[in-house]
């Protein structure tokens, strides 16, 4: 984990949104799309000291729609992967009408990863 790009890409990211008027959605998906999970954790510890708030809240207050649902899934992901296919896994089957779809891609998805 490299400290300093941490520091740097949460500056980024606040400048990119709760700092000024409007968003810059650009900037949150390069520093997401591109740091590793490990390194996205440092970004997100030295976001919540800069900004004073969690960088889901933030993303929640700047953003909407789709790229709002995209962002928030790397957010969790990179925090604690399991949780985040269980909470998918159980909002696909938690209804009568299960969404099979989710189901199955989930499944077949990570099948090498967590079924062996």
């Amino acid at each position: 984990i490299d400290r300093d790009q941490a520091q740097q890409d949460a500056e980024k990211l606040y400048a990119a949104g709760e700092q000024k008027f409007g968003t810059d959605e650009s900037a949150f998906i390069e520093v997401l799309a591109l740091r590793n999970f490990y390194q996205l954790t440092a970004v997100f510890d030295e976001y919540q000291k800069l900004a004073g708030k969690d960088i889901l809240e933030s993303i929640d207050s700047e953003m909407s729609g789709n790229i709002e649902s995209g962002l928030k899934a790397i957010v969790r992901s990179a925090r604690n992967r399991p949780e985040y296919f269980a909470y998918k896994l159980y909002k696909a089957m938690r209804l009568a009408g299960t969404n099979d779809s989710t189901l199955i891609r989930i499944i077949v998805s990570r099948s090498e990863v967590i079924l062996i």
